[in-house]
């Protein structure tokens, strides 16, 4: 009888790394109907909540961030290292686990270090155009090596055997019909007839200055009809969100009918990128992937304080063929919004050219691109499953 596929993913910390793990955990089962598949994160990020949301068991580890800032504290890294990849290794002995996947983000790193230490083999995905901290790390424990984009094997320990796969995302982007898709959309979401839709998406914590921008955008734009304002702001922020567009009278409770809305997560990106005309975001790796693979286009406002300022990278692929304007942080005020945006909502031939001039690339099939690399770990020779 076989011995169905068990693998381990190492995913935690943010959206950024755990929907991709989620979409080759997806991948996988569809590969592979009976395999047996577990997470490795810590109780600090979103995996507690997405993972077992996603039905995955998550094992959590003691692990601590890969940061500069956290001072003296670095001193502790090695210990954390050691620890966490023991009580890593014992998850994957539990789990009689045959590969081990390192998504990247410090949740990632325990996983792999147990795949060393147990004898298994192992791969890494690298899903920014600068590999972050954890994954420089990892690069140098495993020979397999996968990478979003092609610029990241310049930043990586072996780089130059790495396999280019794409940034792997939900099944239900990777085959997304953004127009197909609209009139549902536009229904689920109460847009107006008439109006044109920006969604303001500050990645899956939200982002206050993306936030704050769209608040005021939305009161520079009371009254009017022909537009509106989607704006995930995470859960945190909501509350006050919603209350700031209401006194702009502007918020859903004004009466009048708003120009904005504030929602807390958006549980269904192909209705979000089916309904929006343009996109404000942050430039995770993952949005950069369902931004080229959607065909919408965007306003990029890269986070300032990503580890090697991955972010700007991350927008350089978008903005430099013209899918996407990149816009510094500290520029973003309604005002400069507002100086960019208007032309582009008047102008749909304009958004159409943006949507159109993206590549693509690899990322519709990353998933499995990726989960066939870890089939194929699975079945050589010299892999085993742990039961020591």
């Amino acid at each position: 009888m076989r011995t169905p596929l068990s693998v381990v993913i190492g995913a935690g910390g943010t959206g950024g790394h755990i929907y991709p793990g989620l979409a080759l955990a997806e991948a996988l089962r569809r590969a592979e109907p009976d395999a047996v598949i577990s997470f490795i994160g810590t109780e600090r990020g979103l995996e507690t909540t997405l993972i077992p949301a996603a039905g995955y068991r998550l094992h959590t580890v003691d692990m601590i961030p890969f940061d500069p800032a956290l001072g003296a504290k670095r001193l502790l890294l090695p210990a954390a290292l050691l620890r966490s990849g023991a009580q890593a290794r014992a998850v994957l002995r539990t789990q009689k686990a045959q590969v081990v996947v390192g998504m990247g983000g410090y949740p990632s790193a325990p996983a792999i270090v147990g795949a060393k230490l147990a004898g298994l083999p192992s791969v890494i995905h690298e899903s920014n155009a600068v590999p972050g901290r954890a994954n420089q790390f990892a690069a140098r424990l495993t020979e397999h090596l996968t990478v979003a984009f092609d610029g990241s094997r310049a930043h990586l320990s072996g780089g130059e055997r790495a396999l280019t796969v794409g940034m792997p995302i939900a099944a239900s982007l990777a085959a997304l019909d953004r127009p197909a898709l609209r009139a549902e959309a536009r229904r689920a979401f109460g847009i107006p007839e008439g109006a044109r839709v920006v969604l303001f998406n500050g990645g899956s914590l939200g982002a206050a200055r993306l936030t704050a921008a769209a608040v005021g955008l939305a009161a520079r734009w009371r009254g009017r009809t022909d537009v509106h304002l989607l704006i995930k702001t995470g859960p945190a922020a909501l509350a006050e969100t919603r209350r700031k567009l209401i006194d702009a009278g502007v918020g859903a409770d004004t009466g009048s009918g708003p120009v904005a809305q504030a929602v807390p997560y958006l549980d269904r990106m192909d209705l979000a990128y089916a309904v929006a005309d343009l996109v404000v975001c942050r430039a995770g790796s993952a949005t950069i992937a369902e931004l080229a693979t959607t065909g919408a286009p965007a306003v990029l406002v890269p986070y300032p304080h990503a580890p090697g300022d991955h972010q700007t990278h991350n927008a350089r692929v978008l903005s430099d063929v013209g899918a996407a304007h990149l816009v510094p942080d500290a520029e973003t005020t309604a005002d400069r919004l507002a100086e960019l945006i208007d032309p582009l909502l008047a102008d749909p031939a304009r958004l159409a050219v943006m949507g159109r001039a993206a590549d693509p690339g690899n990322h519709a099939r990353a998933a499995d691109l990726l989960a066939e690399t870890v089939i194929r770990l699975a079945v050589q020779p010299t892999t085993r499953e742990f039961t020591a």
